[in-house]
């Protein structure tokens, strides 16, 4: 059960109350950039990979690449709860800009490999994730408490925003302008990432700063989370569900497989999936008076499972796009009250550890997911295998709802 909040009971708050205060405006603003920046370059990077080797193991082979992040996902907690989370956030940017630097020259010059991707994409993965807790842990610092539920919600929706301009701007940047144009683009836009932290007033030290070595740091923040009455739960629910049917990072499978398109449906689909994102998390905006936020994100991620199935089934091309947006609206709404109910349970000393575990765990289920999906469709077919994992998703949401009841009866009233 939340605190309560004095303030947030005197009076119903604004979604958007957060674009008063600058600093937010500005940590909002280099995190659109970064996504957006982010997403071209996973879009141009997925799609070239697969036009040239036509392989879908080898998008899936991706996701295994990407395991060398997980260490990271913790460590880079425990530098979010010991160092300015600020510098943090520009040093790991600029480091990615000077990666998307190289992926523009070697396309340029086409002596772009295979072998270029996977690598870039491993490095990326590990800096990207020591200072993907940075950001959140920043919040309390930018807003006060009443508005941390707006700030989480407003966060998931902008970055659902970049989501929709992302593949917007790849699909004509991919067949119009070619690869290396693309990567440059994505180049300049990830520059704004790494400047506009660094005119955010606000201090970036934690609160208190730990004097403990990292392994101490690391044991203390693992211990808060497990003993935690929710966070073991709603962890073990996204672990369960991503595992057997993360689809994003294979767009450029699905696109060719159920609907014989190529860069246009991947776009198509990726924009679908995000603007169906936008709703979700709206969602969670408007259903402030709706306490039972456990109970939320159980049905929210049943119905995700349901039209996982439908997605399997599918070969309309129209009527998958439908699915597709419901299915990112479905898993914006558990992202958010996820996201939201770490930051609002936690002390802010342990908040970039705590943070920092949720990407683990979620970064676990998509990298674990992207393979297990990626090596079954190229055995079995996408059809199949969204099939398959819509069916063990059900089951998975059966099983929290019965022996893990922490979750169904958690509430909270955000205005």
């Amino acid at each position: 059960m939340a605190d309560s909040d004095p303030q947030s009971n005197q009076e119903v708050v604004s979604p958007w109350a957060v674009f008063a205060h600058l600093d937010f405006f500005l940590l909002w603003s280099s995190g659109v950039a970064m996504t957006v920046s982010m997403l071209l370059r996973t879009l141009i990077s997925t799609q070239w990979l697969y036009d040239t080797t036509g392989s879908a193991a080898q998008l899936g082979l991706l996701g295994a690449v990407q395991f060398v992040q997980l260490p990271m996902a913790l460590y880079g907690g425990s530098l979010a709860d010991r160092l300015d989370r600020k510098k943090l956030m520009v040093l790991t940017q600029v480091v990615g800009t000077l990666l998307l630097v190289v992926l523009t020259i070697l396309a340029a010059s086409n002596t772009l490999q295979p072998w270029h991707i996977f690598a870039v994409t491993g490095i990326s993965s590990m800096v990207n994730t020591l200072g993907s807790s940075a950001r959140p842990a920043m919040l309390p610092k930018v807003v006060s408490r009443s508005l941390l539920m707006h700030a989480v919600t407003t966060l998931n929706v902008t970055s659902q925003l970049a989501t929709v301009i992302g593949p917007i701007l790849f699909w004509p940047l991919y067949e119009q302008l070619g690869i290396a144009m693309s990567f440059g683009i994505s180049t300049g836009i990830s520059l704004l990432s790494v400047v506009l932290p660094l005119l955010i007033r606000a201090s970036g030290k934690p609160d208190i700063t730990s004097r403990q070595s990292t392994w101490t740091s690391l044991k203390e923040g693992t211990l808060f989370v497990m003993r935690h009455p929710l966070l073991p739960g709603i962890f073990f629910l996204d672990l369960g569900v991503t595992v057997v049917s993360f689809y994003r990072q294979l767009f450029p499978v699905f696109a060719d497989q159920l609907y014989g398109l190529g860069a246009s449906g991947t776009g198509l689909l990726n924009t679908a999936n995000a603007i169906g994102g936008i709703i979700g998390t709206f969602a969670v905006f408007y259903a402030g008076k709706f306490s039972r936020k456990g109970v939320l994100v159980l049905a929210a991620t049943l119905v995700y499972a349901v039209f996982l199935i439908a997605f399997g089934l599918n070969r309309s091309f129209p009527v998958g796009l439908v699915i597709v947006g419901i299915l990112g609206m479905t898993d914006s709404m558990t992202v958010t009250i996820r996201q939201a109910i770490v930051q609002l349970t936690t002390p802010d000393q342990l908040l970039g550890r705590a943070a920092s575990i949720r990407t683990f765990a979620a970064m676990s289920a998509n990298n674990i997911g992207q393979v297990e999906v990626g090596m079954l469709s190229a055995i079995i077919g996408a059809g199949q295998t969204m099939f398959i994992g819509g069916m063990l998703s059900v089951f998975f949401v059966v099983i929290v709802w019965r022996f893990l009841p922490s979750i169904r009866r958690y509430r909270y009233d955000n205005n």
